[in-house]
């Protein structure tokens, strides 16, 4: 299912100067031309619209990898057109995507025999591994509680309120309870004790972020499994742990190798990991990995034979291209551990950078840690003339995409900004977003408050008529938090997306 939306009537071609070199009739813009086109014009049509979308490589709201050797754009570029579930045709890809899932199995300290196989299997992205992942601690669940006899038609799984979109997809799509932990100021992370406290017998797993979104901060996963251990011994029961490593399995295990939080801990029993994000490869890839066979029921692996051999497949999509399977393959091997431990220092370390920066202008409240992924979330000491919307709006007049948002509930008066480090992101970038942010506050200095200026002036009106109590700092910053979702959530829908 396809979501869009066209634009007005008065819209409904397509122009382009440079093509008319080629043709000179507009193009009908949300219906097939009659006729066909040179391809020249076509890719110039294409290109000049094109020009107008962001630059990615100042996208710092993005985790996913936006830059590549050329030598590996060269190998995605001779495998485009490789169906990577052609298995019995391209036995080499299949060899690779192997390689890869064993390579990251033994990252993540799976507890493998000499000559054992990893069992896993790589996916478009994290999104798609959590589904699996998710359905086979469903199915695993359902098994037993028919074979007890009790009753198995309300599972649920226990989360934070700061976990991706996805986790509340694969609740939604696939009937499953979805218990979050609520946040609050200063905690910006699943409270483990709060988790073990939610498990009952219908908990099909209990989900740990390494790597938040809001803020990068790691959960504490051994904690958490020592408690559910503790737990699962009184009652009984047997409620495992899934890791969603996106952001953190390729940090983790090569800035923090001491930490535990992946197949060392027991009830760790699945993880998954974007290949797209720290794994640096262009967007499309991610992977889940399993403790062992006996993780991933059976009946969930379908085997087909009409491309010409017994092929077994767990995937939600079917065909997709290989290019970011043989990509992953080629920066673990070309990095090696030494690599990916460089990048990611050079990360952390321009990470630190810009903290530094910021806190130096004294106008920010650091959110962020800096042990976790390389981000930096801030948010302003003060907002009550301007807030962290206005600077993010601004701020792309020097061409930056930085996000601001809220965070979720019960810390939904918090707003905060984001930037994420990636490989491309160097330091000179680091000390040039710096001083753009000074200049954006310099000029918001100078400007009358807006939202919440309005909102003293209704205040005010309402106080005259004696039908309001004032409002404390924390529901006018709420105030404040919520108009600005709304404007930033109605210039989004305003343009044309497809989603």
């Amino acid at each position: 299912m396809v979501l869009s939306k066209t634009a007005s009537e008065t819209d409904v071609s397509v122009h382009s100067t440079f093509a008319s070199r080629y043709v000179r009739t507009s193009l009908p813009r949300f219906k097939m031309p009659e006729n066909s086109i040179p391809k020249e014009a076509a890719y110039q049509i294409i290109n000049d619209e094109l020009m107008l979308d962001g630059n990615p490589r100042l996208n710092l709201a993005s985790f996913v990898t936006t830059w590549m050797e050329p030598e590996c754009d060269k190998l995605i570029m001779d495998s485009i057109n490789k169906n990577y579930v052609d298995m019995d045709e391209y036995p080499v890809t299949t060899e690779l995507q192997n390689r890869c899932v064993n390579i990251i199995a033994h990252l993540f300290n799976a507890p493998l025999g000499e000559s054992e196989a990893a069992v896993g299997v790589g996916t478009v992205g994290s999104s798609e591994a959590i589904m699996l992942a998710g359905l086979a601690f469903k199915r695993k669940w359902q098994n037993k509680r028919k074979a007890e006899g009790k009753p198995y038609d309300k599972p649920n799984i226990v989360t934070g309120a700061n976990v991706q979109v996805c986790w509340e997809k694969f609740a939604r799509y696939f009937e499953v309870e979805l218990k979050e932990v609520k946040l609050r100021e200063g905690y910006y992370v699943m409270d483990p004790v709060k988790a073990v406290e939610m498990v009952d017998e219908n908990t099909i797993c209990v989900a740990a972020i390494l790597g938040s979104t809001l803020n990068g901060e790691f959960e504490d996963v051994k904690l958490l499994n020592d408690l559910l251990i503790k737990k699962n011994k009184e009652t009984g029961w047997d409620t495992p742990i899934h890791v969603d490593a996106a952001s953190g399995g390729f940090i983790a295990p090569f800035l923090y190798p001491e930490l535990e939080w992946d197949f060392r801990l027991p009830l760790v029993k699945s993880i998954n990991v974007s290949g797209h994000k720290y794994g640096l490869v262009y967007a499309g890839i991610g992977w889940v990995i399993w403790r062992s066979k006996e993780d991933l029921p059976e009946e969930l692996i379908f085997h087909i034979n009409y491309l010409g051999a017994d092929q077994p497949t767990f995937t939600l999509n079917f065909s997709k291209g290989s290019s970011q399977v043989i990509a992953q393959y080629y920066q673990l091997i070309r990095l090696g551990y030494e690599g990916y431990r460089n990048v990611m220092e050079n990360c952390h370390e321009n990470a630190i950078v810009l903290k530094e920066g910021l806190e130096k202008t004294g106008r920010f409240n650091i959110v962020s840690k800096d042990n976790g992924v390389p981000l930096v979330a801030f948010s302003l000491k003060d907002n009550k003339r301007h807030d962290e919307f206005e600077i993010s709006e601004m701020l792309r007049r020097f061409g930056w995409i930085v996000p601001a948002y809220t965070m979720p509930a019960d810390a939904q008066h918090i707003t905060v900004l984001r930037v994420v480090i990636r490989e491309d992101f160097s330091r000179t970038l680091a000390e040039r977003l710096v001083i753009d942010i000074q200049k954006v506050l310099h000029e918001l200095d100078t400007l009358p408050a807006k939202v919440n200026a309005k909102l003293a002036m209704a205040e005010e009106e309402e106080a005259k008529s004696g039908t309001v109590v004032k409002k404390t700092a924390i529901e006018t910053q709420r105030e404040v938090a919520a108009f600005w979702k709304k404007y930033v959530s109605e210039r989004k829908i305003n343009k044309n997306k497809i989603c």
